[in-house]
């Protein structure tokens, strides 16, 4: 022990000795691990950074005009955003879902001045990842690095193309991980408080060795639309399996338990005499499905899934969502508040599967339920949409949770097993009238 304490004291004085003789910026830098530039005397990330900034794009969308002469029918630019090239390669750009919806022809503009027009291979709207695919030589791509190992407190950088700028960095930190709450979909962001504006969407988020942990998606605004410091990114860990299923299959296929879940409010909370706002209701589970092998029941309030920490139903999804079919996940329950531990298997969500369950319905992406009395707002109306999951033909045609269902197709339903006959005809497309604060809205649904 003392020879250790010896020899340590020692090496620091080697250390500070080593030190007397240089400036003191320099010997405050071999005394930090901040990345210092010597020849400049300034402390500096650009080393790291410098490697990915070309693999930074800016993505025009353009849309075909209606205008009435014959020169006004050429695609015009409709919106503007970023990307990041991920396979160099195969010329292989992943940015936002939103970015590009609605458009008809895209172009990318490369840092280094040149232009590409580009194929859209994909999207997911649930997670606002869209892939697209340019032809082109002495192209540079990001290297990824795995967004579970990141920590709260973590520099990050967002590059883009806010605000009609050139390419832009901006520095943070991660202000937080696992965020949800922003919608009922496939919900597990990074938090940062790196500037991120209009026309960041669909930018890398880097760590500080320029290493891709995100896609910056979305930002808080207190109301002005500019930046407040708030800003969430899809992880790698998501845009990476989103990606994956584009690329192989030109479209997303998520795994399922059969369980319908609702996020746990306050409301809720109070109902199940529960002291805790953040979970995954369990409402039902399909018959003969995983859940229900697994023993979940209704009311069950689903609070860690593989050691991550539910949210809510968003969050319970980003986790099924992204494993592959057969994976065991560890949940962790409450059941009249007591924790309780099973093991659930992960089996091939059908695409517009229709699930009835006891006291449940699932179908097209929504979770229907019976209203209870104070929930109907005096109406007669029986029905209630529970939950709706987004990037889903549901969500697509503006169901929103809370929605009462008046009739399907023109036709009164007032029981689930009615609701599910009227969702499963084979006529197309599905009219729904729904009693939403008030009023009577009429939807079109697309399966």
């Amino acid at each position: 022990m003392r020879r250790s304490v010896l020899l340590k004291l020692s090496v620091a004085a080697v250390l500070v000795t080593g030190m007397a003789g240089l400036p003191v910026d320099a010997a405050r830098a071999q005394a930090t691990p901040l990345p210092y530039d010597e020849a400049r005397g300034v402390f500096s990330f650009a080393d790291g950074l410098e490697r990915t900034l070309p693999a930074v794009v800016q993505v025009t969308t353009l849309g075909q005009s209606r205008g009435p002469s014959s020169g006004d029918t050429e695609a015009q630019p409709v919106s503007t955003g970023s990307g990041v090239i991920i396979d160099a390669g195969q010329g292989i750009i992943v940015t936002n879902n939103h970015v590009i919806e609605g458009g008809s022809k895209f172009t990318v503009d490369l840092a280094d001045g040149r232009l590409f027009d580009a194929v859209l291979i994909g999207t997911d709207k649930a997670t606002d990842i869209a892939v697209l695919r340019i032809e082109g030589t002495g192209l540079a791509q990001v290297e990824v690095a795995d967004s579970d190992t990141l920590r709260t407190g973590d520099l990050a950088f967002a590059v883009g193309y806010p605000l009609g700028l050139d390419q832009t960095l901006t520095m943070g930190v991660i202000s937080g991980l696992n965020r949800s709450g922003l919608g009922d979909a496939v919900e597990d962001y990074i938090q940062t408080d790196a500037a991120v504006n209009s026309g960041n969407s669909g930018g890398p988020l880097l760590d500080s060795r320029g290493r891709l942990i995100g896609i910056n998606t979305s930002i808080l605004s207190g109301g002005g639309g500019g930046n407040d410091g708030i800003a969430f990114a899809v992880p790698t860990r998501i845009m990476l399996f989103v990606v994956g299923q584009i690329r192989e299959n030109g479209q997303v296929r998520r795994g399922g338990t059969g369980a319908l879940l609702s996020s746990l409010n306050a409301t809720s909370a109070r109902e199940l005499g529960l002291n805790i706002v953040r979970g995954a209701v369990v409402r039902d589970v399909a018959p003969g499905s995983p859940a229900e092998a697994a023993g979940l029941r209704p009311d069950d309030v689903i609070v860690r899934v593989q050691s991550r920490p539910v949210a809510n139903a968003g969050s319970v999804l980003a986790t099924v969502g992204v494993a592959a079919p057969g994976s065991q996940l560890e949940v962790v329950y409450l059941r009249d508040g007591v924790e309780q531990r099973t093991t659930v298997v992960v089996e091939m969500s059908e695409a517009g599967r229709i699930a009835l369950g006891r006291e449940a319905l699932t179908a097209w992406g929504a979770g229907f339920r019976e209203a209870r009395t104070g929930e109907r707002g005096g109406q007669d109306h029986r029905l209630v949409v529970e939950v709706v999951e987004g990037g889903t033909p549901a969500a697509a045609a503006g169901l929103v949770a809370g929605d009462l269902v008046v009739s399907v197709n023109g036709r009164d339903v007032s029981s689930l097993q009615a609701l599910a006959a009227a969702l499963g005809t084979d006529r197309r497309p599905i009219r729904l009238r729904v009693h939403r604060a008030g009023e009577t809205v009429d939807l079109t649904l697309n399966p």
